[in-house]
């Protein structure tokens, strides 16, 4: 189906930490939502407002994630708020699950969710926090990467969650500027398909604030796969290494929107704990 031809669907709206989504149920996946709908139903304006869409089918229904049908019944298929596909997003995983319990679609408790950047363990407690097991964070250099706003540059360290960041150390989060621009990165090349881009200072022991710039959605209150970025980046800047030492760390990073609790574990796995909400739900009916 196509935006043309689709007299209306349902949809629910939810949040984690202020990083909001559309979600669209679609277990058979019956529905094709091209990049010009996503971006319509996103809209602030004219459409229903989000940061992104959560298209929530079936794995074994899409072929984006057949493959990983065995492992978990659920696939999310996330898109940005310009309609372009990203691997992962760690509030959506949150808001994902909270949907899918609400639904009655799982049990409160442990459950698996497909993603582009593999299958995520998901627990979701009777308290209302969702704790997401997000894999592993890589650093594949180079070293010398520079993030530029303006007139002002910083060095970043580049960190992969299953999706691309370039976290930056600043004194100020207001030297960020106007994030709904995508701030400079060099050397070109780098990130052939965009990045997100973080900015950091502290605020105490283990304790850190982030701006974030999402590539496809312009400045978001929250990004979870960036608050990952930025507890491993700090963690390697004070110079602990779960996996050198064999003790796990916590960062409390503080996002516009709210708060996550970041852990890194000596095995290199990496939980994230933190609120998913569902405020809204309806019908709409897609562009023309």
């Amino acid at each position: 189906m196509t935006a043309s031809t689709t007299p209306g669907i349902a949809f629910l709206k939810g949040h984690g930490t202020q990083n909001d989504f559309v979600i669209v149920p679609d277990p058979d996946g019956a529905l094709d939502l091209g990049p010009d709908a996503v971006a319509a139903l996103c809209d602030r304006r004219a459409g229903i407002g989000g940061d992104g869409l959560l298209r929530v089918v079936r794995s074994a229904a899409d072929p984006a994630a057949a493959g990983l049908a065995d492992q978990a019944e659920w696939f999310m298929d996330y898109r940005n708020s310009d309609g372009s596909i990203a691997e992962m997003c760690g509030n959506g995983v949150r808001v994902f699950a909270r949907y899918l319990v609400e639904a009655g679609l799982a049990e409160p408790g442990p459950l698996a969710v497909a993603t582009r950047a593999g299958v995520r363990q998901v627990l979701v407690a009777a308290d209302g926090a969702v704790t997401v097991g997000m894999g592993r964070a890589t650093l594949p250099g180079p070293a010398d990467i520079t993030v530029t706003v303006g007139e002002r540059h910083w060095p970043a360290l580049n960190v992969n969650m299953g999706n691309p960041h370039a976290v930056a150390f600043v004194a100020d989060l207001s030297e960020a500027g106007n994030l709904w621009s995508a701030p400079g990165v060099a050397p070109a090349g780098v990130y052939p398909e965009g990045v997100n881009v973080e900015f950091v200072v502290d605020r105490g022991p283990r304790h850190v604030a982030m701006r974030v710039h999402e590539r496809g959605s312009g400045e978001t209150r929250s990004c979870g796969t960036g608050a990952c970025a930025v507890a491993v980046a700090t963690a390697r800047r004070d110079g602990a290494d779960p996996a050198l030492t064999g003790e796990s760390v916590t960062y409390r990073v503080d996002v516009p929107g709210g708060t996550l609790h970041i852990t890194e574990h000596p095995d290199g796995q990496i939980e994230m704990t933190g609120p998913a909400e569902i405020v809204a739900s309806g019908t709409t009916s897609l562009p023309h």
